[in-house]
């Protein structure tokens, strides 16, 4: 019994009435908000033994304009029904009609005017109209008669000459053109960057055909519009890509290049087969080649080929001013590999950090998720800050003109690489419906970016992940806030609630509420379950539970349907001890309590102005009373208390004996949010120990509950959440006794200049050269 006792909380009492076990207890199951299980997808989470999905394979040729910024291109698509349905018209999305003027994204961008307002801010609002969008040419089938089709705004509704019956294929080709935007004013998830200094652009190019939107046995037609949040829903299939380039321009794409030996010098292909064997990054175009190629200018041109199998989506980046190097990753036995495309005026951070970073997320994601089951990874740096594609991400942050940078510099670099490239799973190949639910690609990607950085460096700078980094927007403000399942287009806060919110969800998930060992298993399960297809949030929600054997419902209901947070109160502790009817022991623990009172104010100041109290002036008046004990024990008390003693069981004397401490601790619900209990002990003798209380305790009561706590060693505090696991709001009262929270506050000069970053700083005390590289 004594080590049954040790230190644990043996006994949970609820607090309240029962009545709250109605429909609004925080542990109803997700019964209506989540589909009716079918065939198309199970109880389980699972795909179902009918489950299908639609196909597209593209054959794509597309010339580049250097000197208009703009493109012009022809594609074949042959699209296949895999669906049980008679199609009779096909929708095809136009993302690039974001860019119109009259587009729904321009017509409802709000602002507001200021007394004082920057240039920059006008200039914004006055600037010159873009000609945007795709400029549609034609529409024919494979024999070349034109299709009717019809424009909406971002979608493009194409109607079949006959009905497209299950399992058949429909070829149809569309001729465009659009003009590039200018992403450092337009901004957007692609444009050009033009280097004024030499002259150059380059192109980062990404929803830039007319691609084919998503038909599932969930919506339909996935065909809401592109506003701007809401980022895309897209089939697998194969493509073929021809770009035509400027004969100096680099290349690179998702997918294999297939006429190396037609664009690429000799040597560099012996360059590339040296990376195809390499551990560390190999240089094919080197910066002496780039820098040569921006001055040179070539007028000729030249026609790089890309194919990739089983692919959602195609992007591509062009420039002359591009190094580019690789390396090989090895990934489950199977070669992949890791590429890196930027202009001179990345390096030295670049060249250091960019591919390495590729490979390291290459390495973490399949470990966690699935074997990455591509060539190529790449990571290209111009004007978009950080975008995703298949095989291939777009990434910001570029060093000081003077080769110098900060740290939020470097490690922003390797952060957003990780973010983007770790895209390729989510969603590129678990393909979830971003349209629709931003965070089941966002969110899920920064968790395991998260866990990557971890993996990268002790301490590294995470900006997401760890509960306590959530806390201030989980407390802001109501009416700025709406839940993780609400339409990507309709997401306040888009960066904490699809991005930071999820990912420490999942996060404390992993670490509090499940632990590694069952959350790793579940989620490598959803990774396997549903590449390649198109899951939604009842397929992850219910394989997280099945491979699992967790009851999660409560937790999704709390974190993803409403804006509770976590607010959990240590109220108040009562300790307990047991009486062991010892006259000798309870006499002296009463004499001890005793001694330990404080004297009065008066009593204090009684005995400094009476110098003698009256019985001490004349002892004749003291009498039994005055010399009586009352906490000393006669021999009568002790007989009694052997009686008693001789008539108990040995379980009895053993559990009396044991001279156990019990502290009742009342707990509050104030957030809303149910979630494990973690206490943490802090014992008379220094030592400690964590509780850790599932969130079950909550489920008669949402509001409050009540703990004992048993313990051999007298206990001097309580602490609630003590690691800061659960996102707790308000850590003031989280303790017993309660602790002051220290705050700081700062002063300052105001100073508008821009600071010199540590390695400016260093640079100029020492006049050394602190650049790590020098380039390639």
């Amino acid at each position: 019994m004594k080590n049954l006792l040790k230190g644990l909380a043996i006994f949970g009492m609820v607090a309240g009435p029962l009545a709250v076990m109605a429909q609004d207890t925080k542990f109803a199951q997700l019964g209506q908000e989540l589909p009716t299980p079918n065939t198309y997808r199970t109880a389980s989470g699972a795909p179902g033994h009918q489950y299908w999905q639609q196909r597209a394979d593209y054959n794509i040729k597309v010339e580049l304009n250097d000197e208009k910024q703009s493109i012009t291109g022809s594609e074949t698509i042959n699209y296949t029904n895999n669906s049980p349905d008679v199609l009779t018209y096909l929708w095809v999305q136009l993302d690039q009609n974001i860019y119109e003027p009259n587009s729904i994204a321009n017509s409802t961008r709000t602002a507001s005017l200021e007394n004082r307002m920057s240039f920059t801010a006008v200039e914004y609002m006055t600037r010159e109209a873009f000609d945007g969008g795709f400029k549609i040419k034609s529409v024919k089938d494979r024999g070349g008669k034109a299709l009717k089709y019809t424009i909406n705004n971002t979608m493009m509704r194409i109607d079949l000459p006959t009905p497209l019956k299950p399992k058949q294929s429909f070829a149809f080709s569309i001729d465009w053109n659009h003009n590039i935007n200018n992403q450092k004013t337009l901004g957007g998830r692609s444009g050009y960057e033009y280097f004024e200094q030499d002259g150059n652009y380059l192109y980062e190019m990404a929803q830039w055909f007319p691609r084919m939107a998503v038909y599932d046995d969930v919506n339909g037609w996935q065909h809401k519009q592109f506003i701007g949040s809401g980022e895309f829903a897209l089939p697998f299939g194969d493509y073929k890509v021809s770009i035509t380039v400027p004969a100096d321009h680099v290349v690179g794409a998702t997918g294999e290049l297939q006429n190396a030996s037609q664009v690429l010098t000799s040597t560099q292909q012996k360059r590339w087969a040296e990376a195809s064997k390499s551990t560390k990054p190999v240089v094919i175009v080197t910066q002496d080649e780039a820098t040569k190629a921006e001055k040179a200018k070539a007028k000729d041109k030249k026609t790089w080929v890309y194919a990739a199998k089983d692919v959602r989506d195609f992007a591509w980046a062009s420039s002359r001013k591009f190094i580019w190097d690789a390396m090989n990753v090895k990934v489950a036995g199977k070669n992949v590999m890791a590429m890196s495309y930027y202009p001179k005026e990345a390096n030295p951070l670049w060249g250091q950090y960019s591919t390495e970073s590729v490979a390291h997320t290459l390495r973490v994601y399949s470990k966690h998720t699935i074997d990455y089951p591509y060539p190529i990874a790449i990571s290209v740096h111009g004007p978009v800050g950080g975008m995703e594609y298949p095989m291939i991400s777009f990434n910001g942050y570029r060093p000081e003109a003077d080769g110098t940078y900060s740290d939020r510099t470097k490690y922003g670099l390797i952060s957003v690489i990780i973010h983007e490239v770790g895209h390729n799973f989510f969603p590129m190949i678990i393909n979830s419906d971003e349209r629709q639910w931003t965070w089941m690609d966002e969110g899920l990607n920064t968790f395991m970016q998260y866990l990557a950085e971890q993996e990268w460096e002790r301490n590294y700078p995470s900006r997401r992940g760890e509960p306590q980094d959530i806390v201030e927007y989980m407390k802001s403000d109501k009416s700025t806030q709406v839940p993780i399942m609400t339409n990507s287009e309709s997401v306040l806060q888009f960066g904490n609630n699809a991005y930071g919110k999820p990912a420490t969800a999942l996060n404390i998930l992993r670490e509090t509420v499940m632990g590694r060992e069952l959350f790793d298993y579940a989620f490598k399960e959803y990774a396997k379950r549903w590449a390649f297809k198109h899951p939604m949030p009842a397929d992850f929600f219910r394989t997280m539970e099945d491979a699992s054997g967790v009851d999660l419902d409560w937790f999704w209901r709390g974190w993803f349907y409403t804006t509770d947070q976590t607010e959990i109160s240590m109220e108040d502790v009562k300790w307990y001890t047991v009486d062991s009817k010892n006259p000798d022991i309870e006499n002296a623990k009463k004499r001890e309590e005793l001694n330990k009172q404080p004297k009065t104010l008066s009593e204090q100041r009684n005995l400094q102005s009476i110098s003698k109290t009256l019985v001490e002036q004349n002892p004749a008046l003291n009498d039994f009373y005055n010399r009586y004990d009352p906490l000393a024990t006669t021999d009568a008390d002790r007989a009694k208390y052997k009686t008693y003693y001789n008539s108990l069981t040995p379980e009895q004397k053993k559990a009396l004996d044991a001279g156990l401490n019990f502290y009742e601790v009342n707990f509050r619900n104030n957030g809303g949010l149910v979630m494990p209990l973690i206490v943490r002990m802090q014992f008379e003798d220094g030592s400690d120990q964590i509780v850790n209380i599932p969130a079950e305790i909550w489920r008669y009561n949402n509001e409050q509950v009540t703990k004992v706590f048993v313990t051999e060693k007298p206990v001097v505090s309580f602490t609630l959440d003590p690691f800061l696991q659960t996102a707790d709001t308000d850590l003031s009262n989280n303790a017993f006794p309660r602790k002051l929270a220290p705050s700081r506050f700062e002063l300052y000069k105001q100073n508008s200049q821009q600071q010199p970053n540590p390695m400016q700083q260093q640079r100029e005390s020492t006049g050394q050269n602190t650049n790590t590289n020098s380039g390639q």
